[in-house]
């Protein structure tokens, strides 16, 4: 089943074109990993799938699911991580938007907050205060808060930015897991390209000179994908 469709996109950032006539489609249980250089229109591209942001022209068509029920994990600020909420508030405000206009979590929030909490192995920490936590627990929180937002479609931002190699890789399995098992569909951006076909199976890659769209392994056969990768990389989870 298709989630999404996006034909013929163009958006602009600050009156300047950030990308022209990009087409893809993200169909249910997909793991899409957008990859590409910095000022490509990735960034741009989530805020339009959010509905952050509007296009210029071309359109983006959801089936299945609502732009308020994608679970978005953003890029952290300084100011993010140092926010002064435990753990367990953070997770719960992710069911904010299903409540409409009741600012109030209902038994049925608490209850699925504590469902997300303890998919993510972080009950040890639900009190303790999000601002005092390692980098790897802060992702691992503000995934279980995307969660409480969503049982269909995943958008992860540079979700293991800043981690380091040991719990870059638990978080790629957690996030495959959440694919696999939990049946989310997932669309990541990253510049790890590596664990991106391998976790993948499909590839958007954009770049100034256009881009590509398609499955994983057709996109290791080409020659963008050899020089970003330095020429040598197997696939297979």
């Amino acid at each position: 089943m298709k989630l999404i469709e996006c034909d013929k996109l163009c958006m602009k950032y600050e009156g300047v074109s950030a990308f022209e006539d990009l087409s893809f489609t993200v169909d249910e249980g997909d793991f899409l990993c957008i990859v590409g250089e910095n000022g490509s229109g990735k960034s741009t591209l989530i805020k339009g799938l959010l509905g952050l942001k509007q296009y210029s022209s071309g359109s983006i068509t959801f089936s299945g699911v609502k732009q308020k029920e994608i679970g978005y994990l953003p890029q952290q600020t300084v100011a993010q991580k140092d926010f002064p909420a435990t753990v367990g508030e953070v997770v719960i405000s992710g069911c904010l938007n299903r409540n409409g206009i009741f600012p109030f979590y209902t038994k049925e929030n608490k209850e699925r907050a504590a469902s997300e909490i303890k998919k993510m192995k972080i009950e040890n920490i639900v009190k303790k205060s999000y601002r005092n936590l390692s980098g790897g627990q802060q992702q691992r929180v503000l995934l279980a808060r995307a969660l409480c937002a969503t049982e269909k479609l995943l958008l992860l931002d540079e979700p293991v930015s800043g981690l380091d190699p040991l719990v870059t890789s638990e978080m790629y399995e957690v996030i495959s897991d959440l694919n696999e098992k939990s049946k989310v569909t997932v669309i990541m951006v990253t510049h790890d390209i590596h664990n991106a076909v391998h976790y993948s199976n499909k590839i958007l890659h954009m770049s100034g000179n256009g881009y590509f769209f398609g499955a994983t392994e057709d996109y290791m056969k080409t020659d963008i994908f050899r020089a970003m990768s330095g020429g040598c990389f197997h696939h297979g989870k």
